[in-house]
């Protein structure tokens, strides 16, 4: 039996263009197949994050526990007119090609090798909704109730996850459910579904989450303690504190007051924002940014100014690829000799490498406990591929009984005592002179 004919055992790989609304009905299907008991590898394979240009997104579905990109594509959705012809001679001997066929395809666009699936998607969208944007948005939920008929995911799911989606926009769920099943009755009514891959639920998954590393550095940096974040937007780190001001609204407002507990800033630039972490560290907050390699260069003098100053900070690098733009959608640890010794002369500064979710939210909170026993910026090395990609992961465990450790920091009272104080610190239990005035 050909792999093309298995259960819980395929590759689909989504080509769209960037700023289309298409990431939403791409996770969609990732976390629907999760949610049937089956392990997933999505990934982001995209060369620009800017608007218009092309973006791929693949999925890795393997009931036997494979998330590894396998090299290989079942059924190519191809909805970027740009990298068509790429795109269709990305798909395997025998596989398939779902497009949108408002628009005959060219002759070079066909090979007899692979089965074509046309749904005409914006036809459809045109003739039931009357805006614009909406006709783009809906597109992609459409197609996604289209897979959801050919791979035979549960529609039950789909429904939900949509639900979870727009918690808080209730106008916005029925016209997505709406979507979904436009496209799913189309192909019902009109393709030879399912195909011989499909989805059936299992429970090949138990306990674990799915989570990629930057959400997870996020949570861990509001159970550290940390209150104050300032970022400069930059690929790919900006996610980051995204999930750190999703987890602090959830979180950290007074409910009886609705004050926010916390402060996120987007400073004009990477210099402004580490500034902007040393004072706040200055003055007691656990503090930290998150950037890149570019950033980790423009930061460098006040990197400097930490270490020599003894001042704590965090810093969370999501590395890329090359200096300035460089490529910044590509993986690459590129930075950790500049990081490790960041700023001009003797410093050498205190890197974690985090390798899984679990060790981006651990090595969170590890970073600040670090930076202030040491009283020295921390910098935790993650990269583009563990940050941006939802990864399987065993549930985030927890010790109640967690208490920052603050370093030598004196409390209100002792410094209302004076510099009596500060003339003998506990070192291991044991009093040793420290200063004298």
């Amino acid at each position: 039996m050909s792999h093309l004919a298995t259960i819980n055992e395929f590759v689909l790989r989504f080509a769209n263009v960037n700023g289309s609304g298409s990431a939403s009905a791409n996770g969609l299907i990732a976390k629907s197949f999760f949610r049937m008991g089956l392990p997933v590898g999505p990934k982001n394979i995209f060369p620009s994050n800017i608007q218009g240009l092309p973006t791929w997104f693949e999925i890795r579905v393997s009931e036997a526990g494979y998330t590894a990109r396998r090299g290989s594509v079942d059924l190519m959705i191809a909805m970027n007119a740009e990298t068509f012809l790429q795109d269709i001679a990305s798909v395997e001997t025998g596989g398939y090609l779902l497009y949108d066929s408002s628009k005959p395809l060219s002759h070079d666009a066909r090979r007899e090798d692979i089965h074509y699936l046309g749904v005409p998607l914006t036809a459809l969208a045109v003739e039931r909704f009357s805006n614009p944007r909406q006709r783009l948005l809906f597109k992609n939920i459409m197609y996604a109730g289209v897979l959801g008929a050919l791979l035979q995911i549960e529609t039950e799911v789909m429904e939900a996850l949509i639900a979870e989606q727009f918690r808080g926009k209730e106008k916005l769920i029925q016209p997505n459910v709406d979507a979904l099943h436009m496209g799913r009755d189309h192909a019902l009514e009109n393709l030879n579904c399912p195909l011989p891959f499909h989805a059936q639920r299992r429970d090949a998954v138990g306990d674990r989450i799915l989570i990629d590393g930057n959400a997870a550095a996020g949570l861990g940096a509001v159970y550290a303690g940390a209150t104050v974040a300032a970022w400069y937007p930059i690929t790919p780190s900006t996610s980051l504190v995204d999930a750190f001001t999703r987890y602090c609204r959830k979180y950290r407002v007074d409910a009886d007051s609705g004050r926010n507990n916390y402060a996120v800033i987007q400073a004009e630039d990477e210099l402004s924002a580490i500034g902007m972490v040393i004072g706040a560290s200055w003055n007691g907050a656990r503090a930290f940014t998150a950037t890149s390699g570019p950033g980790v260069s423009l930061m460098g003098e006040f990197l400097g100014l930490a270490y020599y100053a003894e001042i704590p900070a965090v810093l969370f690098d999501i590395q890329r690829v090359g200096p300035s733009t460089g490529m910044p959608t590509r993986t690459q640890q590129s930075d950790l000799l500049a990081a490790a010794y960041a700023s001009h002369g003797d410093t050498k500064h205190v890197l974690l490498l985090p390798a899984t979710p679990q060790e981006c939210f651990d090595m969170a909170v590890q970073a600040f406990d670090l930076a202030e026993r040491l009283q020295t910026p921390v910098i935790v090395m993650s990269d583009l591929d563990l940050g941006m990609n939802d990864t399987l992961s065993a549930p985030f465990v927890w010790d109640d009984h967690y208490t920052p450790d603050r370093g030598k920091v004196a409390s209100a009272a002792q410094l209302d005592e004076g510099f009596e104080f500060f003339r003998y610190l506990d070192v291991d239990g044991d009093a040793i002179p420290y200063r004298t005035y």
